[in-house]
């Protein structure tokens, strides 16, 4: 989770505990005097005004990390008091377990050191309220024994629930971040490669003797692109490569990425697919059908190129910053040959490519082509 992100979800959170605990001390006020405490009623009423004081001061003033020390020092210190006042463990309910709030609370909505500072502190203030009981003479009010009872179960209800929905509030936020990022991780990497990189950061890098490669390229995109608005254009083809990425799920192809108006994916990786030729060829085919029922942005009819080579690669992951899962080998260059040599409107494949389809129905007879780097390479083209 970003920095900025967490500390909005530390203060949302914050600002709601309070707010509880808030509504939760001008309670705890009313049902002391109700009882015939009045003395001890003042104490959670008074915290309860001092809270709403701060919470109006982190508003109007927008002082955060004050606000965040006063609230814990309040919930730290009330139920010390307040216990105190009513003669100690056995008379309060032991009210003193309120102040676990305070290290949950920084644990959950401040840095983690807060949290065991904090905790310290309730560590001594109760055995410091001990020894208190222990030791010195107290002034201690008669607490009939079913309000004893009653305090306990208050108390240890009212302290366990705010708890509760305290750490639900943050981990539930949390964990919708967690999920985020893990969807997102998962857009960019293959689901085994992600999870591969989760247990160990390193560089990846794995090897396959046949994959199926497939480039596709509008034409005339640099035309296009000087025919309309950036906003358009960027509408257009986030509209195309989504149906792409729709179409390479169906086949079960891998996307590996998009240069422009290009867009490349693989089939056979990460996870071995026997049949990555005939999937790469359906995608192809199926691509094209779409292509040809478009306009672009400047109103003729689209055109595309597509060329699928089968071979040797290595995949994987380099580098510690923006990352991406990619291909290297000879096998990834024939294809993108193949495409740049190709004819609008057809897939044009190679021979490893055809030998490997078991449906040859859809492919022309082979031609020879002197493609740039590669020399004179016997391909396949299909139909219109």
């Amino acid at each position: 989770m970003k920095t900025k992100e967490r500390e909005k979800l530390h203060k949302d959170g914050l600002i709601n505990f309070s707010i509880a605990f808030t509504a939760a001390g001008f309670l705890w006020s009313v049902l002391y005097f109700a009882l015939g405490f009045p003395q001890s009623a003042i104490i959670p009423g008074g915290y309860a005004l001092l809270s709403l004081l701060s919470l109006f001061f982190v508003f109007v003033s927008g002082k955060y990390l004050a606000f965040r020390f006063l609230q814990f020092l309040f919930i730290l210190v009330l139920p010390v008091l307040l216990q105190a006042s009513l003669g100690g463990f056995e008379n309060s309910g032991a009210v003193i377990i309120w102040a676990i709030l305070c290290p949950l609370g920084a644990l959950s909505f401040a840095p983690i050191r807060h949290g065991l500072v904090w905790f310290g502190l309730f560590l001594i203030v109760l055995i410091l309220s001990g020894l208190a009981e222990l030791y010195l003479q107290l002034p201690v009010p008669e607490v009939p024994h079913n309000l004893q009872i009653l305090f306990f179960v208050i108390n240890i209800a009212g302290a366990g629930t705010l708890t509760f929905f305290s750490l639900y509030y943050f981990i539930s936020k949390n964990k919708q971040e967690h999920d985020r990022a893990e969807n997102l991780l998962l857009n960019i990497l293959p689901e085994p490669i992600a999870e591969r990189l989760k247990r160990n950061p390193s560089t990846i890098a794995d090897g396959y003797q046949m994959v199926s490669i497939l480039f596709a390229d509008i034409e005339n995109f640099t035309v296009i692109s000087q025919k309309v608005s950036p906003e358009t254009l960027v509408h257009f083809l986030n509209y195309v490569f989504s149906q792409f990425d729709m179409i390479a799920e169906k086949y079960r192809m891998e996307k590996i990425k998009t240069i422009g108006d290009a867009y490349m994916a693989v089939a056979g990786i990460p996870i071995w697919d026997e049949d990555h030729a005939e999937s790469a060829m359906q995608m192809a085919i199926e691509m094209q059908k779409f292509v040809k029922t478009l306009q672009d942005p400047s109103g003729k009819p689209l055109r595309m190129r597509i060329g699928i080579h089968s071979g040797p690669v290595v995949a994987g992951v380099i580098g510690r910053k923006k990352f991406a899962y990619d291909l290297w080998g000879d096998a990834v260059n024939t294809a993108s040959r193949l495409e740049s040599h190709g004819i609008s409107g057809r897939i044009q494949i190679s021979e490893s490519t055809y030998e490997l389809l078991s449906d040859r129905s859809p492919i022309e007879i082979r031609r020879l082509v002197d493609v740039k780097g590669k020399g004179t390479m016997t391909t396949y083209l299909s139909y219109e």
